[in-house]
């Protein structure tokens, strides 16, 4: 069989951002991964809301959906749980996955279904123009914001922490080395595998820009220490400081893995459910519930 390259995973399509546009980088370092683990094409599931960032998946190969504004992940539970064999990948933004598509985050990473959520942080609504978006800076100027926005920005990272996911990184778009490393790490982990990563938008967001990242990154596994990745308590303690960089000039903005453990995915614990109870005897007490009662 022959070897497949990055090139292998992309479509004849090509893409529709801004120029400098962070995702060039996000959609390229995830065919590397695609091509360094050898995965088959069509047994790979890309899964998109609405938003710069949903229209990833029409750039590569195989049965991928672009669905509604917020329902990626509801979407691609449904793929997962009809078919476990797939690997299947949800690419979104700040916008659609902490806005409209919040209330879904709790439960996809509580439950540990086996899915990899890769979302594109540029901190804006590029989309539909310049709005400030859940992760955008307080006093950001958008086109609904002239006065700057009075709302704190969400942190993502404490949030999937917070609600179970098993990994939890964050990467930069303009290191693709870094990118690729983290995106393979969390398709081949098994458990709810999220990814941040940092995605300047060089046409609306002109202060989270290439510049700006440039002397505001660090390392926490390289170049702080952090190597017990199951440390749950450190993973957070770092966490806390998503932002600080928001308001302190000498803090740096953090890429690296935060937390990595192995638990059970739902798939193997539906596995013993029905090794417990029998295949044939399940099924037959779930009819049995949803029978209609006689009144």
């Amino acid at each position: 069989m022959a070897v497949l390259t990055a090139k292998d995973y992309r479509s004849e399509v090509e893409p529709t951002w801004c120029p400098g546009c962070g995702d060039f980088g996000v959609l390229n370092a995830t065919a590397r991964a695609l091509a360094e683990l050898q995965k088959d094409p069509a047994k790979v599931v890309g899964v998109s809301g609405i938003g710069c960032s949903s229209r990833l998946p029409l750039f590569l190969k195989g049965y991928n959906a672009h669905t509604l504004h917020g329902r990626a992940i509801t979407f691609a539970i449904g793929v997962k749980v009809s078919r476990p064999d797939l690997d299947v990948i949800v690419f979104t933004g700040d916008g659609d996955m902490f806005s409209i598509g919040s209330g879904h985050n709790p439960h996809v990473a509580r439950r540990n279904i086996d899915l990899t959520i890769i979302m594109m942080d540029n901190k804006v609504y590029g989309l539909t123009k310049n709005q400030v978006s859940p992760t955008s800076r307080e006093g950001q100027y958008g086109s609904l914001t002239p006065y700057g926005t009075i709302d704190h920005p969400v942190n993502p990272i404490q949030y999937m922490l917070t609600f179970g996911a098993t990994y939890v990184a964050q990467t930069y778009a303009g290191n693709l080395k870094h990118m690729t490393k983290i995106i393979k790490e969390a398709i081949e982990h098994k458990g709810l595998s999220f990814v941040n990563v940092i995605s300047p938008c060089p046409t609306f967001n002109k202060l989270d820009s290439y510049k700006f990242y440039k002397d505001h990154l660090v390392d926490i596994n390289e170049e702080l220490g952090h190597t017990d990745l199951t440390d749950y308590k450190k993973a957070m303690d770092i966490a806390m400081h998503w932002a600080d960089y928001y308001h302190d000039p000498n803090a740096k903005a953090h890429i690296g893995v935060y937390y990595k453990v192995e638990k059970p995915t739902y798939h193997d614990m539906v596995e013993q459910v029905k090794a417990k109870v029998g295949h044939e005897e399940s099924i037959q007490k779930l009819i049995d519930v949803c029978k209609p009662k006689a009144i």
